[in-house]
């Protein structure tokens, strides 16, 4: 596949659940979590692949994740729909993107980051770990085109993958 679009679906690093007075929606990363984003976003910057939009979910622990993988995208759309996005939105969410961009991640939240990296990647992957990303190579043009194009995974990484 070439000239295709990429897409980085990212699970958001892992979240604190002390300070019970917090929602979900505000919670933080724990320590495990700032650690985790930096090294990731290391990993991305390592293999010389860099989306050049992201959508990120504007619960706290998403915000916080972008924010500390430090790979200096300027282009960041923050969107509270991604919090408890349906499957069918997130979809949706990448399907409209313009076509403009070669390249774009989405940093999101489990069990929907899960069913949209099977959906579209076409393999099984039992679960996003926090702060995983895959890679898939949409062979489209389109986004419109990221449910029904031939798809290939090139890469699925986490913190505890070893090479």
């Amino acid at each position: 596949m070439t000239d295709g679009k990429t897409l980085y679906l990212m699970r958001h690093a892992e979240s604190s659940w002390s300070g019970t007075d917090l929602s979900d929606f505000d919670r933080t990363l724990n320590e495990r979590g700032f650690r985790d984003a930096p090294a990731m976003g290391r990993r991305l910057k390592a293999r010389g692949t860099l989306p050049e939009i992201i959508l990120c979910s504007s619960a706290k622990r998403a915000m916080q994740t972008l924010e500390t993988m430090d790979i200096g995208i300027e282009d960041v759309v923050f969107d509270e729909r991604i919090y408890e996005a349906s499957k069918g939105a997130l979809l949706n969410t990448i399907q409209v993107l313009e076509n403009r961009y070669s390249s774009a991640m989405l940093i999101g939240h489990n069990p929907a980051m899960t069913w949209l990296a099977n959906q579209l990647s076409g393999t099984r992957i039992d679960t996003m770990p926090t702060c995983a990303i895959a890679t898939i190579e949409l062979d489209s043009t389109h986004w419109g085109n990221a449910a029904s194009c031939p798809v290939k995974l090139l890469n699925f990484d986490y913190p505890e993958k070893t090479v």
